[in-house]
């Protein structure tokens, strides 16, 4: 005995009933911008990451350079 499209549709209904869809609609708006927040973080660390590497990776070709011309 699983869940039925029937199990479901009643969960909803109930859910629905209980909470209103205004405080529904407020939770999916939170939930919605705490994820868009959180990829944003994780965005901004990776390019930050890679802003570093690539500082690194320059200074490093600069290094070589001066060694090479003395």
């Amino acid at each position: 005995m699983g869940l039925s499209i029937w199990h479901i549709l009643l969960f909803a209904l109930v859910v629905i009933l209980l909470f209103g869809t205004a405080k529904l609609k407020n939770l999916g708006k939170d939930l919605g911008g705490v994820i868009k927040d959180f990829k944003d973080s994780v965005n901004s660390d990776e390019k930050k990451e890679l802003n570093e590497s690539q500082a690194l990776k320059d200074v490093t070709q600069i290094d070589l350079n001066k060694e090479k011309s003395h």
